[in-house]
C-alpha cells in the first residue's frame, strides 16, 4: 500500500472531513506520514469559502504539486469545498492533478489512491454524506482534544454565503451515533470534545427533536471520562432559553458561546438576509450573562458588506464597545461570484473595508486587554497543551474560556510540584496578561480527577503543513 500525506485547510468542520479520509486510508492499509518528501500520494482538502481561502488553497496544491516532479510523490488529490465549486477547472488548470473528491464523496479517497487508477478522474456529483459512529478517523488533534461533527450543511438564505452551495442542505446526524462516538472517542484517551455544525443550534430538527442541542449536551454530560465539552456555532435566532439553561446548569459544558453576528445596523443585516439588530443582540447577550457572568462570548464580523455606510459602520463600533466580547474576529466582505450578494449595488471600496477592519480590530483590542488583566490573580482551571511553540522553556494552555485553535492561550511559566503532563487538567493563578493571552503559575492540584492518559494513543502526526503558508487561513463561521 501507498504512503500517503495530507494537508487539511478551512475550518474544524474540513478537518474532521480529513480525519475521516485518513481513517479510511488507514482502514485499507496506507502508510500515513507528515512528510510531503515522503508520500507516494499527497491529498490537498481545501477550503473556498472567500478569496484569500481559494488563494491560499491553489497556493497550497501548486505547493504540494513540486513534489510530483522532484519527489516520490506519484499522485496528487484534490479534496473539499473548492472542487464542489472548482471541479473541471482543477483538473484543466492544473494538470499535475489526479483526481478531485467534493465534500459529498469522502469515501471515494479509497479509489483515488487505489493503485490500479488509470487516468484523471473528476466523478459527479454524490448523494448528501454523513459519517457516523463507525466510520474509520484517525484524528489529527492531540490525544486528548477531538471534534464532532454533529451535522452537515445550511438552510440559512445570507446573501454573502456560499456554502449551502458547497455543502447541501441540513442534515444532523443521529443522536446515538454522536453519543457513541464521543463515548469511542473517550475510550482512546479524548478529554475534550468540541461539536461542530454549520450551525449546531439547529440540530435535530430535521429528526424531529425539539431542543435538540440542548438535549445531546446533557447526554454527552453524562460520559464520565469528558471534562469539557464545546460546541461552535450558534446561530443567533436558534440560541434558545433551553440552550442557556442547560450550559448554565451542566458543570461539563463550557461556558463559551461562538455566535457569528456579521453586523449591528439592521439594514445591513436585512440585506444580509439574517435579520435583527445591535439591540436585540445586546438583549440576548444580557440573557446569557444573567444566567452565567463568567460566560466567554465570542463572534465574527463582516466589514464592507455592499451599502455599508459610515452610519452603519458607527452602528457597528457602537455595538461592539457595549457588546465587550472576549473574543472577535473581524473579515472583510468577499465579493464571491455564486453569492446573492454580488447582485446588490453600492459595493464599498477596498481601502473603505480595509480601514473599517483595522479600526473595529483596534477597537476590540482594547476591550480584549482590559478582560485580560481583570483575570489577573484569579485561579482558574486550565487544559495544559504540553511545551510552548514559542520556546520549551514554557508550557501552554487553555482556559474554559478558550477554544482550541482560535482564542487566545494561557502561558506557564511556573507550576508546583510535579511538571504538568499534557492532557491534565490543572488550577492556574493568572500572573500577567498580554491583549490575548496570559500568563499563569499553575498549582499542583488537578482540576479534576481523569482517567489517565499514558496508554492513549499520540496524534498529531498525518497532517503536513504547507510551508508556503504555515499559519493556515482561518475562514469566518456563520
Amino acid at each position: 500500500m501507498a504512503k500517503v500525506g495530507m494537508v487539511s485547510l478551512g475550518c474544524p468542520k474540513n478537518l474532521v472531513d480529513s480525519e475521516v479520509m485518513l481513517g479510511l486510508l488507514a482502514e485499507r492499509g496506507h502508510d500515513l506520514t507528515p512528510y510531503a518528501d515522503e508520500a507516494e500520494i499527497l491529498i490537498v482538502n481545501t477550503c473556498s469559502f472567500i478569496e484569500p481561502a481559494k488563494r491560499e488553497s491553489i497556493d497550497t496544491i501548486l505547493e504540494m504539486a513540486e513534489h510530483k516532479k522532484s519527489g516520490r510523490t506519484k499522485r496528487l488529490i484534490v479534496a473539499g469545498c473548492l472542487v464542489e465549486r472548482y471541479r473541471q477547472e482543477i483538473l484543466r488548470q492544473i494538470p499535475e492533478v489526479d483526481f478531485v473528491i467534493g465534500t459529498n464523496e469522502l469515501e471515494r479517497v479509497v479509489d483515488a489512491c487505489a493503485s490500479n487508477l488509470g487516468g484523471r478522474q473528476a466523478p459527479g456529483p454524490a448523494e448528501p454524506y454523513l459519517y457516523h459512529d463507525f466510520t474509520p478517523r484517525v484524528l489529527s488533534t492531540p490525544r486528548f482534544s477531538a471534534y464532532i461533527k454533529i451535522a452537515e450543511g445550511c438552510d440559512h438564505p445570507c446573501s454573502f454565503c456560499v456554502i449551502p452551495q458547497m455543502r447541501g442542505r441540513f442534515r444532523s446526524r443521529r443522536f446515538e451515533s454522536v453519543v457513541r462516538e464521543a463515548e469511542n472517542l473517550t475510550r482512546q484517551g479524548v478529554r475534550e470534545i468540541t461539536l461542530v455544525g454549520q450551525d449546531t443550534t439547529s440540530y435535530g430538527q430535521d429528526l424531529g427533536l425539539r431542543d435538540g442541542l440542548p438535549l445531546l449536551l446533557r447526554e454527552l454530560a453524562r460520559i464520565a471520562e469528558l471534562v469539557w465539552v464545546r460546541f461552535l456555532y450558534c446561530y443567533p435566532n436558534r440560541l434558545t432559553p433551553a440552550l442557556i439553561e442547560t450550559v448554565a446548569e451542566t458543570p461539563k459544558l463550557a461556558r463559551y458561546f461562538d455566535i457569528p453576528l456579521q453586523h449591528a445596523s439592521g439594514s445591513i443585516l436585512k440585506a444580509m438576509r439574517r435579520g435583527s439588530n445591535g439591540r436585540q443582540f445586546l438583549k440576548m447577550l444580557g440573557s446569557i450573562r444573567a444566567a452565567m457572568p463568567e460566560a466567554a462570548l465570542r463572534t465574527s464580523m463582516i466589514v464592507g458588506f455592499p451599502g455599508e455606510t459610515e452610519d452603519d459602520f458607527r452602528a457597528l463600533e457602537d455595538f461592539v464597545e457595549a457588546a465587550a466580547f472576549d473574543h472577535l474576529g473581524v473579515f472583510l466582505y468577499s465579493n464571491e461570484e455564486t453569492c446573492a450578494a454580488r447582485a446588490l449595488q453600492l459595493q464599498v471600496d477596498a481601502r473603505v473595508a480595509q480601514r473599517r477592519q483595522r479600526k473595529l480590530m483596534a477597537l476590540q483590542r482594547k476591550i480584549s486587554r482590559r478582560k485580560m488583566q481583570e483575570k489577573i490573580g484569579n485561579t482558574f482551571p486550565v487544559l495544559i497543551e504540553g511545551r510552548s511553540k514559542e520556546t520549551d522553556l514554557l508550557f501552554e494552555g487553555r482556559l474554559e474560556s478558550q477554544a482550541p485553535g482560535i482564542d487566545g492561550r494561557v502561558y506557564l511559566n511556573d507550576f508546583c510540584g510535579d511538571e504538568p503532563s499534557p492532557g491534565e487538567f490543572r488550577w492556574a493563578t493568572i500572573t500577567g496578561a498580554g491583549d490575548y493571552d496570559l500568563i499563569a503559575t499553575v498549582g499542583a492540584r488537578r482540576f479534576a480527577e481523569q482517567p489517565a492518559l499514558a496508554s492513549a494513543p499520540g496524534w498529531g502526526l498525518v497532517q503536513i503543513q504547507p510551508s508556503a503558508n504555515p499559519d493556515r487561513y482561518a475562514v469566518p463561521h456563520l
